[in-house]
């Protein structure tokens, strides 16, 4: 049987062993959720499944929803929400990531996560190519099943179904959408950005596929620019060191410079000096394509949602 000690000794082995020497302002661990078990899949804590399709297309898609520590005890609050592409992969990581920046004390604002999946039955290969990209002008590489140049349905898609489904549901921000994306799904994000930017008001957008179809986002840039003197956004970009052209070490690219387009994109919006633009972008050091999402997406949060 446990006795309580007295305060003054309490104190003293307190500060003696320094068992509270932590930032005062460190969150309690949250408690872990206890797996079913017996081979049965690994869940996500507090997150949600829902079936969302598109009326259009008539194609199935899934929302995946991941709701914040404070959200069940703050019931007067909104918040933020950040929609992601490409779920399978960047929705675990980003779920994680959120909590974990904040474990010795805030350092990212609390958000909705909602993870945009690929079309149900679909390979995500398929899905995302359709789905995310432009213009039907695909890389020749492709295989000939491979179905290019949606990304302007897709937009439809989350414009009017996904958005209004987790306002309606959700204690959203609507003024708060922050759109994620990576490679094709960072394309896709720049599409938006230039043909109806008010869709969210922030966009992290990694290792964008710019050189697709000969460069057609940066074309959008431009048109864009010569109809318009402002672009209200919050911005960042990002991209790994390795994505370079360097033909021969197998380290950098072999067949497009991305860090290039990349430099050559930020150039375009700075020298338009759009009042309402916010802009920060960034050549991750010793990263590729792949590895530097992760450290992308923690940098993109610290920047658009850092902690009030």
């Amino acid at each position: 049987m446990y006795r309580l000690l007295p305060t003054a000794l309490l104190t003293a082995l307190v500060i003696s062993v320094g068992a509270f020497n932590m930032p005062t302002q460190a969150q309690t661990p949250s408690m872990p959720k206890v797996q079913s078990g017996n081979g049965r899949p690994y869940e996500i804590a507090d997150s949600e499944v829902w079936d969302v399709p598109d009326p259009v297309s008539k194609r199935g898609y899934q929302v995946f929803v991941a709701l914040p520590p404070s959200y069940a005890t703050q019931p007067q609050r909104t918040y933020p929400v950040l929609y992601v592409t490409d779920a399978d992969y960047a929705f675990p990581i980003i779920r994680q990531l959120a909590r974990r920046l904040n474990v010795e004390g805030p350092q990212i604002e609390e958000f909705i996560l909602v993870g945009l999946s690929y079309g149900k039955g679909e390979d995500g290969g398929f899905s995302r190519k359709r789905d995310y990209t432009p213009t039907p002008n695909g890389p020749s590489t492709a295989s000939p099943d491979s179905i290019h140049g949606q990304a302007q349905a897709y937009q439809q898609y989350l414009r009017d179904q996904v958005k209004p489904f987790v306002n309606d549901r959700y204690r959203a921000a609507p003024a708060r959408a922050i759109f994620l994306g990576h490679s094709y799904g960072a394309l896709l994000g720049t599409q938006i950005l230039f043909t109806e930017p008010g869709m969210f008001s922030g966009y992290i957008l990694g290792s964008p596929s710019l050189w697709y179809d000969k460069r057609h986002a940066l074309k959008l840039e431009a048109s864009y620019a010569k109809q318009n003197q402002d672009l209200k956004a919050n911005v960042y970009l990002y991209v790994g060191a390795y994505e370079a052209l360097r033909k021969g070490d197998p380290r950098y690219n072999q067949t497009v410079d991305m860090v290039a387009d990349n430099r050559a994109f930020e150039a375009a919006l700075q020298s338009r000096k759009y009042p309402s633009l916010n802009l920060k972008s960034a050549v991750l050091n010793d990263e590729d394509h792949l590895s530097v999402a992760p450290r992308g997406f923690t940098q993109g949060l610290k920047y658009l949602l850092p902690a009030r």
